[in-house]
């Protein structure tokens, strides 16, 4: 374990207050050892960061997370194979098939032979798949600029 995140004592003044009563809520309890657990604080971050790509991305572009990673993958990325795009994402090849399947029967991409390697495909956006590509790239910065509002300095 990383030396930063091991438990330390707490000075008096930044040790959180014990819970006056039974049901206190998260704000009140001593976080005890989960203070110093790195994955417990990532993991409740997550939800507010979740929660603000469904509104600001996901349900306004009817967008998964991996979908639109997949989409800024391919619009940083002309003419890439599935391969690539398997490892980047870091998920197995079948699961990458039927995202891409998905996404290129909605129009998104679209799949061609490569004509370096007659065994491969490369994987594009189509003019759709640009266009929504584009326009979830700006909802994200708004969502970017969310998430940037609510960190505290370190």
């Amino acid at each position: 374990m990383r030396a930063d995140l091991r438990e330390r004592p707490v000075p008096a003044a930044e040790a959180p207050a014990r819970p006056a009563r039974p049901g206190a809520s998260v704000h009140e309890l001593d976080l005890g050892a989960l203070r110093s657990i790195a994955g417990f604080h990532m993991a409740r971050a997550s939800v507010p960061a979740l929660d603000a790509f469904e509104r600001h991305v996901g349900a306004p572009h009817a967008l998964h997370k991996v979908e639109f990673s997949l989409l800024m993958l391919l619009q940083a990325n002309p003419a890439v194979s599935p391969k690539a795009l398997a490892r980047a994402l870091a998920i197995a090849a079948p699961k990458l098939t039927a995202l891409l399947d998905r996404l290129q029967q909605r129009g998104l991409l679209q799949r061609r032979p490569n004509p370096n390697d007659g065994r491969s495909q490369l994987v594009d956006l189509t003019a759709q798949g640009q266009r929504l590509a584009a326009q979830a790239a700006r909802a994200a910065a708004a969502m970017e600029d969310e998430l940037a509002g609510w960190l505290t300095p370190a």
